[in-house]
């Protein structure tokens, strides 16, 4: 689903000496090593002198990323504990959404908590954050009233993208962590309201990144991930990090599908491949939509 002082000016002769810094950089990452240290005789007069400042450095740091791949679910609320540890070894999944922000969720989380959030990943399991907000202007969804406004669309995605990074943060998930925009299925065939879901998610992948966290994006394969397909054609962008599509045709798999090219968002993708059903494993029941994952997750902090 997440970044130094110039040189000081003495009455005393000067004398440079470099900072030493000590970084933790990604594998691929390559670089010199910094300059090599003068030293100087001491003086009775001399002032401790600071170390001189490390050029200024435009880029960001690499956000760190958590992947998976293999099954998972979603479930409108966040299970009990005491269930997730028995479908842990009993089920065949290994990763759970949860709805972490938004203010058309349509389940109460009243076990969502940090402590929830710490115990899950103890126990192994992969999190896939979830937020519910402002749905598309020509949705037809009675229960979630609110929809984006076309002429503040852009402005709209990146309020919800600081309200959804501020959750993550209080339940404990670092940067790098994906949250997944959950943008319901809409009518197609209707450019204003096409244009508005894509401006919304370009404001909230641009707030999201700067945050330190990740963008992704869940809808139906017919509305939402095939306006973000078509806005990727035309180079429209910054577009989310990972999609995470809707279509039930019970393939538990995340290529090969119409609608999606496999060059668009490989490696980073959520299919959910089934509806809402009640599943028993080591007899705990829960009701889940299945999922195939091969894309990012969330992490610890």
């Amino acid at each position: 689903m997440r970044l130094p002082s110039p040189t000081a000016l003495l009455a005393v002769p000067l004398v440079l000496l470099p900072a030493t810094v000590t970084a933790t950089v990604p594998a691929a990452a390559t670089g010199g090593p910094g300059p090599a240290a003068v030293r100087v005789a001491a003086s009775p007069l001399a002032r401790p002198v600071p170390p001189a400042a490390a050029p200024p450095d435009d880029t960001p740091e690499p956000l760190p990323e958590y992947r998976y791949a293999g099954a998972g679910f979603d479930a409108c609320t966040a299970p009990p504990v005491e269930a997730l540890d028995v479908w842990r070894t009993a089920s065949p999944y290994g990763a759970v959404n949860i709805y972490s922000s938004g203010g058309q969720r349509g389940c109460a989380q009243p076990r969502l908590t940090p402590e929830w959030v710490a115990e899950v990943l103890a126990m192994g399991w992969q999190l896939v954050p979830t937020h519910v907000g402002l749905q598309a202007p020509c949705a037809q969804r009675p229960d979630k009233p609110l929809r984006i406004d076309p002429d503040r669309a852009e402005e709209q995605g990146g309020q919800e993208a600081a309200e959804a990074a501020a959750a993550l943060g209080e339940l404990g998930l670092g940067p790098g962590s994906p949250v997944y925009l959950d943008m319901e299925a809409y009518p197609g065939g209707d450019a204003v309201c096409s244009r508005a879901v894509v401006d919304f998610t370009v404001g909230w992948t641009r707030a999201l990144r700067a945050a330190g966290y990740r963008s992704g994006f869940y809808s139906s394969m017919s509305s939402g991930i095939a306006d973000l397909v078509a806005a990727a054609r035309a180079g429209r962008g910054p577009l989310p990090d990972a999609v995470w599509y809707a279509r039930w045709d019970g393939r538990p798999t995340t290529t090969g599908q119409a609608g999606l090219p496999d060059d668009l968002w490989a490696g980073h993708r959520i299919h959910q491949y089934r509806g809402s059903a009640d599943e028993t494993y080591g007899g705990v029941t829960l009701s889940v939509d299945p999922d195939e994952l091969d894309g990012p997750v969330a992490g610890g902090a």
